[in-house]
C-alpha cells in the first residue's frame, strides 16, 4: 500500500535529494530546528523505507551515521502534480456518457481510499471520523468534527484538498463524498459546500438506508 508522507516530513527529503547523504546535526542546522525534531522525522521515513541510514568510518575520527535516500523516497521528492492533476481532471470531463464518468469517479475514489484506509483508527464512526479530520488537519487543511442536531457526528471541511479542480468542476466534490464514505464505512451525503457561499463544506451521514451501526 502507499504511504502518505507527513507534511512536516517532505522538507526533510527535499533536503537529502538536494544535498546528498547528510548527518542529523546538519539537517537541523539547515532546517532550523532541533537535533530531536530531526531524528524523530528521520524516525519516520526509515521506518515508511524513505530513507536509509550507513554507517561512515572516516580515518581516525569516531564513525557516525549518515542518512541518505532511498529508491522509494527519490521518486516522492522534487515532483508537483498539480497541473498534471488538472489536465487529467479536464479529460475526465469530456466524457460524454455518464454512467462512464460516474464509474471512473467511482474507481479513483476507491483509490483514494486505500491510501488513507490504513491510517485510519478508531472502532465507531465518530472515532474513524475524528481520525480522518486529524489526518487532513496534520496536511494543514483544516477539518473538524461537530455533533449534529440528530447527535451523529458531522465532519467540517474549512479547507479543499482540491481547491483549484473543485472551482472548475464540483463532480471532484462527489468523488470526494464516495472517498469518505468508503473510509468510514458510512454513507454520507454533502449537505453544506463551500462553493454555494459558505466558509466550510459539511458531510453528514444519511440516516436512511445507514449501514449496521457500529457505537
Amino acid at each position: 500500500m502507499d504511504v502518505l508522507v507527513e507534511s512536516s516530513d517532505v522538507s526533510v527529503l527535499d533536503l537529502l535529494r538536494r544535498l546528498g547523504p547528510q548527518r542529523i546535526s546538519q539537517l537541523a542546522t539547515a532546517m532550523g530546528v532541533t537535533v530531536t525534531a530531526v531524528r524523530q522525522r528521520l524516525n519516520r521515513l526509515t521506518a515508511q523505507g524513505f530513507v536509509d541510514r550507513r554507517l561512515v568510518r572516516s580515518g581516525r575520527g569516531r564513525p557516525y551515521h549518515e542518512y541518505l535516500l532511498t529508491d522509494l523516497g527519490r521518486r516522492q521528492t522534487g515532483s508537483n502534480f498539480a497541473d498534471l492533476a488538472i489536465a487529467l481532471w479536464k479529460e475526465i470531463r469530456t466524457i460524454k456518457d455518464v454512467e462512464v464518468r460516474r464509474g471512473l469517479l467511482a474507481r479513483l475514489s476507491q483509490l483514494l481510499a486505500s491510501l488513507y484506509e490504513g491510517q485510519i483508527r478508531g472502532s465507531t464512526t465518530a472515532e474513524r471520523m475524528e481520525s480522518l479530520a486529524q489526518l487532513f488537519s496534520d496536511r494543514d487543511i483544516p477539518f473538524v468534527v461537530e455533533e449534529s442536531d440528530g447527535e451523529l457526528p458531522v465532519l467540517k471541511a474549512f479547507g479543499c484538498p482540491y481547491t483549484e479542480l473543485a472551482d472548475q468542476d464540483r463532480s471532484i466534490c462527489a468523488m470526494e463524498r464516495m472517498l469518505f464514505s468508503q473510509v468510514l464505512g458510512e454513507n454520507l451525503r454533502l449537505s453544506e459546500c463551500r462553493l454555494d457561499g459558505p466558509t466550510y463544506c459539511t458531510f453528514e451521514i444519511q440516516t436512511k438506508n445507514r449501514r449496521p451501526a457500529d457505537n
